[in-house]
């Protein structure tokens, strides 16, 4: 019973087919079609599905994707400038003046 290449009916000791034709008999009345691989076209249409698939899917997603984007683009560029200035020498002296107005217990600005 064990590993063979046909399988057996058990019970009639027969040969019943593989997988997909179990040895029945052909059906009658069922036509089947046909078409040639050359006349198939499997990308009729892609490219421009393609396109429009795109561009309905980014419009979907634009909202969620570019306000964070353009809040860290914004948030960066401040950051750079604002350590620009502070590495300047005009950043490094108003930083000298604030840390003396900070030794002397107070602001002058009003």
């Amino acid at each position: 019973m064990g590993g063979g290449s046909e399988p057996l009916d058990t019970k009639h000791g027969q040969y019943i087919g593989g997988w997909g034709n179990l040895g029945s008999q052909t059906q009658k009345g069922i036509t089947t079609y046909a078409i040639s691989a050359n006349r198939q076209r499997p990308l009729a249409g892609a490219v421009n599905a393609a396109i429009f698939n795109t561009w309905r899917r980014f419009s979907a997603q634009a909202l969620y994707v570019i306000p964070p984007f353009a809040f860290a683009y914004l948030a960066m560029s401040w950051a750079v400038k604002k350590n620009e200035y502070l590495n300047s020498k005009e950043g490094r002296i108003q930083d000298a003046e604030e840390s003396a107005e900070a030794r002397q217990g107070g602001s002058v600005r009003g």
